[in-house]
């Protein structure tokens, strides 16, 4: 069997292996891929992930039988028409059911139309009429890109000084492209975060098994936000109560909402929840596997990843065993010292044989024959244990395996989750 996964980041990666569990003999291509990838795949790196026409080209030369579009631009973009035209069956939703990440204005009207729990916002595409409406707001607030800003377009403003210059520098400095031509200013909610991802084909939605991503930099949640600087799962806060209240309220009056609007969404779709004193609320929807939370998601799937995947294409997932392990993982990302600001790249990496087997690579290259640091996040290591704390202390442990100068990480990543967890005793 010949399979194509696009995309060329830590995510695409936790997929790849997580294929390679029930098809070992499969032919993998990734596009671009990566170099910690190219271990475990056919890796393409002239093919970037936003080059649709190639993508086809190449799959139809290769003859793929099963394509997997992982990140939000080439979704947004069209990749999975593309293919699907071409004859090649995908995992992922279309352009039109992608939105629903690719404009946060149009997920917030949908939220809206359907009486989906979120926070109360606005959105403009006029700067005085944004400032003015701040000047209304209760502080803090929360301002967001419309646009796609690989994870970081959304900004926690602590006054208004700040919310204002937040949405001038998206508005006006562009500091998101043309995401930032329009804003969603919302209330600024409180309560634990938890991310759930799903897979659904449009009818059936079957929630995975549910996690917590640490978003800022620095140890103690402090910094700037990051695309993730490491997860656990499952996450302690989401308790079985919750999540029917979840299922109830969220996730299938969402994948009702989309096929109602002519959108019926196929693939994986990611709710990042708020538990409010209000109750469970969206803060954000994405099209796609989360990263890092594929991370940990996936090392737990107890069934077949692809014939899940195919049963998302086929509208058969109702029929489809998806089982996950009553286990728990951690995953501590390394990054090089200054992400996500400025940082120096091309160091070498070296790690044991036990971290390689539970490391996921990001950012980075192979350079006759070695490892070579090439991004801000360039990898992450994750364990799986029978319980939280032992997942979490054998993820450190493996981090310690793991070389490379500028090497930097979180050192509380899953510290919330334990706290949670005492909490509960």
């Amino acid at each position: 069997m010949n399979l194509l996964v696009i995309g060329g980041g830590g995510r695409e990666h936790a997929i790849i292996k997580a294929l390679r569990k029930h098809h070992p003999d499969a032919q993998i291509y990734a596009l671009p891929g990566n170099g910690g990838i190219a271990a475990d795949a056919v890796c393409v790196p002239s093919i970037g992930a936003k080059d649709i026409s190639a993508q086809v080209e190449f799959a139809l030369a290769h003859q793929v039988d099963y394509a997997i579009v992982a990140p939000d631009d080439p979704l947004a973009l069209g990749a999975v028409d593309a293919l699907t035209a071409a004859g090649i069956p995908c995992f992922g939703p279309d352009a039109k059911a992608a939105v629903i990440e690719s404009s946060k204005a149009f997920s917030k009207d949908l939220m809206k139309k359907y009486n989906i729990p979120t926070a109360r916002y606005e959105t403009f595409t006029e700067l005085e009429k944004a400032h003015a409406y701040l000047d209304t707001c209760s502080i803090p607030v929360v301002v967001k890109a419309d646009g796609l800003a690989l994870g970081k377009g959304v900004i926690i403003a602590q006054t208004l000084e700040e919310a204002k210059e937040a949405v001038r520098s998206m508005m006006e400095d562009k500091i998101f492209g043309d995401s930032g031509n329009c804003v969603v200013i919302e209330e600024f909610l409180t309560g634990p975060e938890v991310s759930v991802l799903s897979f659904t084909d449009g009818k059936t939605v079957v929630p995975m098994v549910s996690s917590m991503d640490h978003k800022r930099v620095g140890s103690g949640d402090v910094g700037p936000n990051t695309g993730g600087m490491g997860t656990i799962a499952p996450n302690p806060y989401y308790t079985d109560e919750i999540a029917q209240i979840c299922m109830d309220t969220i996730f299938r009056p969402t994948i009702d909402a989309m096929a109602q609007e002519g959108r019926p969404f196929r693939g994986c779709l990611y709710f990042g929840l708020m538990l409010t004193p209000d109750g469970p609320k969206v803060i954000e929807y994405n099209c796609r596997f989360g990263d890092p939370e594929t991370q940990v998601v996936l090392p737990l799937l107890k069934s077949d990843l692809l014939q899940i995947m195919q049963a998302t294409t086929n509208g058969t997932l109702a029929e489809t065993p998806v089982e996950f392990s009553d286990d728990s993982a951690c995953c501590v990302v390394l990054a090089s010292n200054g992400y996500p600001l400025s940082y120096e790249k091309g160091y070498p990496i070296t790690m044991s044989e036990a971290a390689a087997a539970c490391t996921y690579v990001a950012g980075a290259v192979s350079k006759d024959g070695q490892l070579l640091t090439s991004g801000g996040r360039v990898l992450g290591v994750t364990a799986t244990a029978a319980t939280l704390p032992d997942a979490i202390r054998e993820a450190y442990a493996l981090a310690e395996q793991v070389h490379f100068d500028n090497k930097y990480c979180r050192d509380d990543i899953g510290k919330k989750a334990l706290a949670a967890l005492e909490g509960k005793k």
